[in-house]
C-alpha cells in the first residue's frame, strides 16, 4: 500500500511513519525542507500552505492512502493562533486534490479537545458532545464534519488525548519536568489534581499506523484508557530520576477552570483498529526521563 504522510518529522509522525515502514507500506513522507532522507521511503518537498502544493504532490505521488499530521503546534500560540484556519484550509484542499485522483482513503488528525469532558466519564466518540472553545479545537472539528460530508474516499478521524516521550517540546508537562530533574533544577508545580490519560508518542505513532492500515472509519481515540493525576506522573519521575527532593507540588497554584479529568474510552481503538498500547506508564517514563538526561549531558 502506498501511504502518503504530512508531518511525518513531527513529534508523533515520526514514530507513525516508522511504524508504518515496519508494516510493510510504501511511505512518502511530505516535508517542507525536504531534508529528511531515509532509505527505507522517500522524501518530497513541499509546503502544503502555499497554494498548489497540496495538487503537485498528490498528482505526483498518487497515494492509496494519506495519514495527515500536518497542522500547526507551536507550543503556547496555536490555540489561538489564525494560522489554524491557513491549516484548515491547505487540508481541504488536500483533500479535494487527493478525491481527484482516486485516493481510497484519508485519515485526519484531530484532538481530545473537541469534546466537552464529562466530568466523571471517559471521552466516547459515539455518545460524548462535541463541544470545542479554542480556535485550534474547532478548526479541527470543523474540518473533520467537511470531509466526513465529502464522501469521496473512507475516512477516518484519530482524536489524541495526552502525549510525552523523547523529542517532546520542553513547555509541555512531562518534558518539563523531566528536563528539570535531569538538570538538577527544581520542578514547581501545582497541586496536580487534574486526572488525565497520557500515551506515549510511539505507541501513538503505532496506533496511527493501524488506524491508517485498517477499515475502520469515523472518529478513534488514540489514547491509553488510563487515568493518572499530574501529580502521579510527577512523583513516578522524582522517583525514577532518583531527586524527588526536587519536586515542589503546590508551589504553582491550580488553574483556574481547567477540567478535572479528561480520559478516553479506547474501545473502538482496542477491538475495531486492534491496537493496544504496548508501553506502560513506567516504562515510558523511565525511557523518555533516559532521553532527556542524554541531551543534558550532550551538551
Amino acid at each position: 500500500m502506498r501511504v502518503m504522510i504530512t508531518g511525518a518529522s513531527g513529534f508523533v509522525g515520526r514514530w507513525a511513519t516508522q511504524s508504518l515502514s515496519e508494516m510493510g507500506a510504501e511511505i512518502h513522507a511530505l516535508s517542507r525542507h525536504g531534508s529528511s532522507q531515509s532509505s527505507k521511503w522517500m522524501t518530497h518537498q513541499g509546503d502544503l500552505l502555499e497554494a498548489g502544493t497540496a495538487s503537485r504532490i498528490v498528482k505526483a505521488v498518487r497515494p492509496d492512502v494519506i495519514l495527515h499530521l500536518a497542522w500547526n503546534v507551536e507550543h503556547g500560540k496555536f490555540w489561538s493562533s489564525e494560522n489554524n484556519l491557513d491549516w484548515q484550509n491547505s487540508t481541504l484542499e488536500l483533500a479535494r486534490a487527493a478525491s481527484e485522483v482516486g485516493i481510497r482513503r484519508f485519515v485526519g488528525v484531530g484532538t481530545c479537545f473537541e469534546y466537552g469532558w464529562p466530568e466523571f466519564a471517559d471521552c466516547d466518540e459515539t455518545a460524548t458532545p462535541l463541544t470545542p472553545t479554542s480556535l485550534y479545537a474547532v478548526t479541527k472539528d470543523s474540518t473533520r464534519r467537511i470531509l466526513e460530508d465529502m464522501k469521496k474516499f473512507s475516512f477516518a478521524w484519530a482524536r489524541l488525548f495526552y502525549l510525552y516521550g523523547p523529542f517532546e517540546h520542553e513547555g509541555r508537562l512531562v518534558a518539563s519536568l523531566a528536563s528539570k530533574l535531569a538538570r538538577n533544577q527544581p520542578a514547581l508545580l501545582s497541586r496536580g489534581l487534574a486526572v488525565r490519560d497520557f500515551m506515549d508518542a510511539r505507541d501513538a505513532g503505532a496506533a496511527l499506523a493501524a488506524l491508517t492500515m485498517s477499515e475502520v472509519t469515523g472518529a478513534v481515540n488514540i489514547a491509553s484508557g488510563s487515568k493518572v493525576s499530574v501529580a502521579e506522573i510527577a512523583n513516578l519521575l522524582g522517583e525514577i530520576s532518583g531527586k524527588p527532593h526536587l519536586l515542589h507540588i503546590g508551589a504553582m497554584p491550580d488553574r483556574i477552570g481547567e477540567p478535572p479529568r479528561i480520559v478516553a474510552n479506547v474501545r473502538r481503538m482496542r477491538e475495531e483498529v486492534g491496537f493496544k498500547s504496548l508501553i506502560s506508564l513506567d516504562q515510558g517514563l523511565v525511557e523518555t526521563y533516559d532521553w532527556w538526561l542524554r541531551q543534558v549531558r550532550s551538551v
